[in-house]
């Protein structure tokens, strides 16, 4: 795909990324795919995706008492606990609020790990990177951003959230629809949305301007971005996802050069091949 070339502009000295698509093929690539980055928070949908697993198992139950009083696992996944961004203290009530929480996601890691009785680096590690094969992922830390990653790895990530089968395409599609509609709250480097949507430990693009991703994006776009320069969208409409990396944190540089850099993607998706 010529438009992921668009990379070479990026004011940063090593980006890489892939499109791939909703039958798992790949439309392209560019870049170092095989190289490793800090994915910072989107780490949050490989943790989430953990945690919907340990849901289909039995260990947790989406509507059962985690975090703050009130909360449970389905607030946390929605950043609705009411806790504090960084810090285990309530700021808010929960579901009233959409208060973006790195501390809602190292509560979740703690209540599935007391759940299952194994380290949440681990059971993210058995339930979702070794069943994909993402074999240059490691995590440890924070299961809000503290994963490492590759392109590559990713795109097999990509692929089986738009074709599950480590989870029920039930699961995937509660995951991708809005949880407690028509709250607001700042997205992280956008500032206040009016209607600040989220599914189950992912973003959903809905009409939120100005957003990370592109005009062209559906509203049903869902994903991540990090503040190490990473993101991770899928536009169900469009049929593909987008994975890319960099290693320039998060800045007004992003701010300018990733919806058009998605645009450019969705526009060639939908030319028909000469």
């Amino acid at each position: 795909m010529q438009s992921l070339a668009l990379i070479e502009n990026w004011p940063v000295t090593t980006a890489a990324a892939a499109v791939v698509r909703v039958d798992g093929s790949v439309a392209g690539s560019y870049g170092p795919t095989s190289r490793r980055f800090a994915l910072a928070s989107v780490t949050k949908p490989l943790a989430a995706y953990a945690v919907l697993v340990a849901y289909e198992e039995g260990a947790v139950d989406l509507d059962e008492p985690a975090g703050p009083e009130g909360s449970t696992v389905r607030h946390l996944l929605a950043h609705t606990s009411g806790l504090a961004f960084d810090q285990h203290r309530a700021a808010g009530a929960p579901g009233a609020r959409r208060l973006y929480s790195n501390a809602g996601f190292e509560v979740l890691g703690d209540h599935v790990a007391k759940a299952t009785e194994i380290p949440f680096a681990d059971y993210l590690r058995e339930a979702v990177l070794e069943p994909l094969g993402m074999t240059s992922t490691t995590f440890e830390g924070s299961p809000a951003r503290d994963a490492v990653s590759t392109v590559d790895d990713l795109v097999r990530f990509a692929a089986e959230v738009q074709a599950p089968r480590l989870l029920d395409p039930r699961t995937v599609l509660e995951a991708m629809s809005v949880v407690h509609p028509g709250l607001s709250g700042v997205l992280p480097g956008y500032g206040h949305q009016k209607n600040n949507d989220w599914g189950l430990g992912f973003e959903i693009r809905d009409t939120k301007s100005p957003h990370w991703t592109g005009a062209l994006s559906s509203p049903r776009t869902f994903g991540h971005f990090g503040q190490s320069g990473t993101f991770l969208w899928i536009d169900p409409d469009a049929g593909a996802a987008c994975v890319a990396l960099a290693d320039r944190a998060f800045g007004p540089w992003a701010v300018e050069a990733w919806p058009p850099f998605t645009d450019a993607i969705l526009t060639e998706l939908r030319t028909p091949a000469a």
